[in-house]
Parts: structure tokens; C-alpha cells; sequence
């Protein structure tokens, strides 16, 4: 079996090596005397006072001084090649009012280290950045000047990616641009075919609609099997300490959904979904490390389900829902921020929060608001994590949701999953995850599956399904200072995943029990291409798989982490 590979990192690999000819690129057996990476930050001065003194004396912001980075760093050796100079004069760098309307503070305000570090967050959280960091320069008369480093990355992803399993092909071949002319606004045109269906997709994304942090987001997707469009118009709770966040969405979607068992595609059925909302939120702020959120809204969600040509009347039909309800949430944050390197990324700075952070949320749907039923719907999430970012950390997270229509508890589920890093060098970490999740008469259009899309890497999609099911996996893993034509860095992986379903299955198959395969993957993590992705090219091996499955897995895949 083969599965999806990533189309922005690979091509990109294979357009250097094509484009640049072999004297052009720089190979791992050149001298290692360069840095691995070309993003540096501007040193402290001893003369500036550290965060504490500043904060106490009241310093306000000076100059703010922008140390914008190319894609490469052609002052290098190895990156001053023909290839890599027509991609920096190609590419248009980040505009300076993009970088300094996402900074909380500005000049002639008061000097906060708690902001800079969110504001680094902010920027790092942004995929056109591969970094970003705020360093003090200057300090004289209570004025403190500071500079904001930030590396750009290649942003225009030209992609085709193609794969065949269980009998069936797929291709993706996708244009997208994340940061438009540096405006940050990404746009994109993807089209897609596969097993369920053809589609074209375009999206358009605005996270700062006239300099401001109004966020606009467009889809629209034409298929084999119907069509979708989507609109999302907000002002979010954008950093810890926004007073207040309103938005409204809609989105409509026609489609072709298919049952599957044993990966085996069983029956299908057509959905007609429509999903609004529209939401405002007030909130205190950043309070003593706690920030505590109110919202209140009304949403709309609405499904309608049918036969196909294929299947007139299929083996299971889910029922029509019609839901309008008011609603309210709380959403309480712990601030407790933490970096780290080489933990679900290679060679990139990562951001933890080891606080507490809850969100619950309850909406009445009733038939006198246009509802076909009276319901309380509920969504509870918590996360947590305890140790050190740099050592042994865990990482816990919980949710709950559902609804309660009159004595009976209706798509009920509950679940929990761990995350434990334990970072045994600079170069190893130990990594360990377990979820399980449990259900309750849940909605046919909502199956709880487990499979290789969740992480039972060494079987089919979509393999079992049950009211129950958990997953644990080991995995020991590896970074190297290796770096391919200054592009890609590697790492590496050995794993273990051990799954199961179990409980009621609503095609009335057999539960197989505990499932599980182990094997060795290589990873490389891109360090010129859109934030996070990392491919994934995996050899993995099912422990106690039904005969008919190959004894051996290759998977190629493109993910948002390790």
C-alpha cells in the first residue's frame, strides 16, 4: 500500500536538483563549518537592563527595528548558488506593516516582556515565517529600543502528488500562495481526485483585512458529487489580552458520503449540510496569568440525507437534524507558554502551553426557534500539561460532547489522549501518545473509526469501527544536522501503534480485536516551505493483520508535525 505524499516538499526538492545541476547545490559532505541554520538574532547588549528592571522602572518602546531574512541567506557559501538567488529575487519579501500590526506593542507604549514573547508566538505562528524573535538593542532615558527578527520562507507551493491503494487511485495537484504579494493573504487552487470524488477547490485567506485583525476566509469547492462554499468573517480573540471578538460564518456543502468496513467501502449515501453561526465575546484580559473569555451566539446546523443513483436505498441512512439554537460558552486560559526544538518539528522553535485551559460550551435547540427536535447541546474541552518543555513533559487533553434530548444522551462522546516527550538529548526524544474515546448512540454520519487516517499506521483507512476504540503509540525519535541542498532537514523514527475497536459496530461486522504494526520511518522537516510540514516516508510492518492485507506497508505522507 502506498499513501499521499507531500507535494510542496519533494517537488521542491526535485525542481533544485533538476534546475541547479549537481555543481550548484550544496551536498552533505561539504565542510560543516556554516551555520544549520541562516536565522540569527541580534545579542543583548550588557548596557540594556534585563525584562525585570526595564518593567520596573517603566520603560516605554522606542525605535522598533525590523532584521528581515531571505528564504536564503546567500552570504553563505552553499546558499549563494544560481537557484537559490533566482528564488530570493522571485520572492516578495514580507511587507514591514505586516510584521508590525501583528506586534502587541508599539511605540511610546509601556515595555512588557509577556507581549514580546506572545507577539513572537503571533509572527511564529504565521506559515509564511520559518522563525521570529524580539531581542532588546537599546536602552537610554527610560526609551527601549527593540528589533524583530523574522525569516521568511518560499511561499508559492506548486504541487502534484499522486498515490493507489486497496485498488483505488488518488492525484492532488495543488497552486497556492501563502503570503500574496507579502501581504500575508494566502490563496490557493487545488484539484483533487480520489476514491469518493473529483473536486476543484479554491480558497482565499485574509488574517488582517485593512491593516486590522479582521479575519476573512472564502471556499468554494466543485465536485463530482455536489459542491460547497463557505464564508467566515470574524475579529477572534487574537492574543491573551483582547477585550472582545465577534464573527459570523456560513457554509453549504452537497455530497456523496460512503460507509466503509475492513476498509472496504460498504454503502454511500447523499448529504446536504448547511452550518451558520454567528457569535460576539467580551472578556477582561490577561488577569495575574489567567485569562477568562464569555461568548454568546446563535447557530444554525442542518442535515439532509438521501439515496444515490448507486444506492436508491442504502444499508444505513442517518436521520434528517434541523438544530437552531442560541448558545453560550466560557473559555478560561492559564498563561504558561514554553519553547522547545526537536520535539514535533526539526530545527524550528516550538511553542507549549503547560497551563490549564477549559472551554465549555451549552446550546438549546427547541422547536419553537424552527429545531425538528427540543435539545441541550454541550461541548467540553480541557487541556493541560505538567514538567519541562526542555526535559520530560507531558501534555493532557480531554473533551465531551453531545446532546441531550430528553432522557436520552444522543452522539455522545467522550475522550482523552496523553502526550508524553521526553527530550533525551539534542539529537533523541522519546515520544509516547494514548487516546481512547468512547460513544454513545451517535449519529450514522458520525462513525467512530480507527485506521491508518488516525494513526494505525500499518493498516487501511477507515479499518474498524465500533462505540469505543483507543490507540497507543511509541515512537523513539531522531534528528540529524544533516541538510540536503540546504533545503530539508532529516530525521528519524522507530514506532510501534497498538489499537483497537470495539463494542457495538453499526454495519454489524466483526471487531478484530487489538490491532498492531511497527516499523521505521524517515522524516524530513522543511526548512524553505510553508510552516510545519513534514514528510513522512514510513516502512511499516501489521503484527497480527487479517491474511489479505500485504505483510509490508510503505506510506508516504505529508504532515503538520513529526
Amino acid at each position: 500500500m502506498m499513501r499521499y505524499f507531500d507535494r510542496r516538499i519533494l517537488l521542491l526538492s526535485v525542481f533544485a536538483v533538476a534546475a541547479a545541476g549537481p555543481d550548484s547545490i550544496a551536498f552533505a559532505d561539504e565542510p560543516a563549518v556554516e551555520p544549520v541554520t541562516t536565522f540569527t538574532v541580534p545579542e543583548r547588549p550588557e548596557s540594556v537592563p534585563s525584562d525585570e528592571e526595564l518593567e520596573r522602572s517603566g520603560a516605554v518602546v522606542g525605535n522598533i527595528v525590523l532584521k528581515k531574512f531571505d528564504v536564503f541567506d546567500t552570504s553563505l557559501p552553499s546558499e549563494n548558488k544560481a537557484l537559490f538567488r533566482l528564488a530570493n529575487r522571485l520572492h516578495v519579501e514580507t511587507r514591514d506593516s505586516v510584521i508590525l500590526n501583528q506586534l502587541l506593542l508599539q511605540r511610546g507604549q509601556p515595555y512588557s516582556s509577556r507581549l514580546v514573547a506572545e507577539s513572537e508566538r503571533i509572527l511564529r505562528d504565521e506559515r509564511y515565517f520559518y522563525d521570529a524573535r524580539i531581542v532588546p538593542i537599546h536602552y537610554a532615558d527610560g526609551v527601549v529600543d527593540i528589533a524583530v527578527s523574522t525569516r521568511d520562507v518560499w511561499t508559492l507551493n506548486l504541487g502534484f502528488s499522486g498515490s493507489r491503494s486497496g485498488g483505488q487511485n488518488k492525484t492532488d495537484l495543488e497552486i497556492e500562495e501563502l503570503n500574496l504579494l507579502g501581504t500575508g493573504s494566502r490563496v490557493g487552487l487545488r484539484f483533487r481526485s480520489d476514491v469518493d470524488r473529483d473536486s476543484t477547490i479554491f480558497q482565499y485567506q485574509d488574517k488582517h483585512l485593512g491593516s486590522s485583525w479582521v479575519s476573512m476566509s472564502l471556499l468554494y469547492a466543485d465536485s463530482s458529487d455536489g459542491n460547497g462554499t463557505g464564508v467566515v468573517l470574524e475579529r477572534p480573540f487574537y492574543a491573551l489580552d483582547t477585550r472582545w471578538a465577534a464573527g459570523v460564518s456560513y457554509f453549504d456543502e452537497e455530497s456523496i458520503e460512503s460507509i466503509y468496513d475492513l476498509g472496504d467501502k460498504i454503502t454511500e449515501y447523499g448529504q446536504n449540510t448547511r452550518d451558520y453561526r454567528v457569535y460576539g465575546g467580551l472578556s477582561k484580559g490577561w488577569q495575574n496569568g489567567w485569562v477568562k473569555r464569555w461568548t454568546a451566539g446563535i447557530g444554525y446546523e442542518s442535515k439532509e440525507f438521501a439515496g444515490t443513483a448507486d444506492e436508491p436505498l442504502p444499508l444505513l441512512m442517518p436521520q434528517n437534524r434541523e438544530l437552531v439554537y442560541p448558545f453560550v460558552a466560557l473559555e478560561i486560559i492559564e498563561d504558561k507558554y514554553r519553547t522547545a526544538e526537536n520535539h514535533d518539528q526539526i530545527d524550528r522553535t516550538e511553542d507549549f502551553n503547560l497551563g490549564d485551559r477549559y472551554k465549555f460550551e451549552l446550546g438549546w435547540a427547541a422547536k419553537s426557534f424552527g429545531s425538528d427536535r427540543d435539545a441541550l447541546l454541550y461541548k467540553l474541552t480541557a487541556t493541560r500539561g505538567w514538567g519541562k518543555a526542555d526535559d520530560k513533559m507531558l501534555l493532557a487533553s480531554a473533551y465531551a460532547s453531545g446532546r441531550f434530548e430528553g432522557s436520552n444522551n444522543a452522539n455522545s462522546l467522550v475522550g482523552m489522549n496523553f502526550r508524553y516527550y521526553h527530550q533525551q538529548s539534542e539529537k533523541s526524544l522519546f515520544y509516547a501518545s494514548l487516546g481512547f474515546d468512547v460513544s454513545h448512540d451517535l449519529d450514522v454520519d458520525n462513525p467512530l473509526l480507527l485506521g491508518g487516517e488516525n494513526g494505525l499506521r500499518g493498516f487501511p483507512l477507515r479499518y474498524q469501527s465500533g462505540n469505543a476504540r483507543s490507540l497507543l503509540t511509541l515512537e523513539q525519535r531522531y534528528y540529524t544536522d544533516w541538510y540536503p541542498f540546504r533545503l530539508f532537514r532529516v530525521g528519524g523514527a522507530i514506532f510501534v501503534d497498538v489499537g483497537r475497536a470495539w463494542g457495538t459496530n453499526p454495519l454489524g461486522g466483526e471487531n478484530l480485536g487489538v490491532l498492531a504494526d511497527t516499523g521505521v520511518g524517515l522524516r524530513l522537516g522543511s526548512t524553505r516551505a510553508g510552516k510545519g510540514k513534514v514528510v513522512h516516508i514510513d516502512i511499516a510492518f501489521p503484527i497480527n493483520a487479517d491474511p489479505s492485507l500485504d505483510s509490508v506497508q510503505f506510506i508516504i505522507e505529508g504532515k503538520r508535525g513529526f
